[in-house]
């Protein structure tokens, strides 16, 4: 947490945030482990695209407009305030950066779509700070204005232009994809030979290599970005305490309206990238339903990653890997997955029988037993079942995980210039 000394020293460097977190071989190794298990399932079920580099590099590109919209719910929380707005500001992003893409290039429609979503972010600022209306309320309101303002206004900038339509936009060129040269043949080649743990690691990393958009690259590059900015600098130092106690970050002289605004405009924005990835690089136009809840589920994603950047990326990943399901061998791979899930689920129970959480272990345990037959009794699973697993995934997660939680202490409460005094 942040200290009053701390925030009166603008020259000091801010510490990184502590209490119970892994270190970061502790977390290679969880990964590894992780890896390992999905190799084992592989072999034994035969669902090789569980691991190969077209599902890992589709996973990366459904991951990275979640990512966004979570890291902008990172900064919004960060200072203390709510951004359920988050899906209406990637709509907004969506639509402004087709619109400008369209008429004058993809990166200028990068910077439209980006000031679109800030302008999700000014309106939800003025709303929540100045006016100090409830936050839930005003996201949810920032989301049923930005779809009524986009679906007005596709009519009049879409139709009678060639390729575009009342829901659809023009086509926009694209950004560009690279593909490093030599190391992507040869890891391609290496996950095609279905070696334990090697192919699955060759597939994984193969999808960072192949095929990758210039865009996802800055998506990358930002979350150790906010990282440092907001763990190793004065800046950020400052706007953390306005979401940890503004009322002591008030009284050494920090600026607290001006932070949150700076905070929930940034946040803004970068759910405005998340959008612009969707209407350029995932598809080359805006439609209208394209974020299709990304939005909601980059807020879990922050959640799940306790509301550090990290977490947020691991979080993003597991989403867009489940994600990637739909458009990849969607049946087969999940029935798979039902085989580790129930591992997992094994696993699990153990662990909570060693920490003498008896109960819990075995109603997990059960559950386990109950995956593990589904998985025995049939071959496939349905459609529906691969479509809603994105979403499922999500509540396991955050149910999993609630325990652990730790958000900003005054995240969500209403706060007014002065009233510590």
């Amino acid at each position: 947490m942040t200290t009053a000394t701390d925030v009166n020293q603008p020259t000091l460097r801010p510490s990184a945030p502590t209490g119970r977190r892994m270190s970061l071989p502790v977390v290679l190794l969880v990964i590894a482990g992780g890896l390992a298990l999905t190799s084992i399932v592989r072999i034994i079920t035969g669902a090789n695209g569980i691991t190969n580099v077209s599902q890992m590099s589709t996973a990366l590109q459904l991951a990275v407009p979640i990512g966004l919209a979570g890291l902008g719910g990172l900064w919004a929380e960060r200072s203390g305030v709510v951004n359920i707005g988050l899906e209406g500001m990637m709509i907004l992003g969506t639509w402004f950066g087709a619109w400008a893409g369209y008429q004058w290039g993809p990166w200028t429609g990068v910077l439209v779509g980006i000031v679109g979503g800030c302008l999700g972010g000014l309106l939800h600022a003025i709303i929540t700070v100045t006016f100090n209306v409830n936050h839930i309320v005003s996201g949810v309101a920032i989301n049923i204005l930005a779809l009524g303002v986009t679906r007005y206004l596709s009519p009049l900038a879409f139709e009678g232009v060639q390729g575009g339509s009342a829901k659809q936009s023009p086509p926009v060129e694209s950004l560009g994809h690279f593909t490093v040269p030599g190391l992507s043949d040869w890891l391609t080649t290496l996950n095609s030979k279905g070696w334990f743990f090697v192919s699955d690691i060759a597939g994984l990393l193969g999808g960072l290599v192949t095929n990758v958009s210039w865009l996802t690259l800055i998506a990358i590059a930002l979350i150790p970005g906010t990282w440092w900015v907001l763990w190793r600098t004065p800046f950020g130092l400052r706007l953390r305490s306005c979401g940890e106690n503004p009322v002591a970050a008030e009284s050494l002289g920090v600026n607290v309206y001006k932070y949150k605004y700076l905070a929930v405009i940034i946040s803004g924005g970068l759910a405005g990238l998340g959008g612009v990835f969707l209407s350029i690089v995932a598809n080359p136009f805006y439609l209208e339903g394209q974020t299709s809840g990304r939005g909601y589920i980059g807020l879990a994603a922050m959640i799940f990653g306790n509301w550090m950047p990290g977490g947020l990326a691991l979080g993003a990943g597991l989403f867009g890997y489940t994600d990637s399901l739909n458009l990849r061998g969607g049946s087969a791979n999940v029935h798979a997955l039902l085989l580790l899930g129930a591992i997992l689920l094994v696993i699990g129970a153990i662990w909570l029988a060693v920490k003498k959480k008896y109960v819990s272990a075995v109603v997990t345990l059960v559950v386990g037993a109950l995956v593990f037959l589904w998985y025995s009794s049939t071959n496939e699973v349905p459609n529906q079942i691969v479509s809603a697993t994105p979403y499922v995934i999500t509540l396991l997660v955050l149910s999993l995980s609630a325990q652990r939680l730790r958000m900003p202490k005054a995240d969500g409460l209403p706060y007014r210039k002065g009233q510590g005094k």
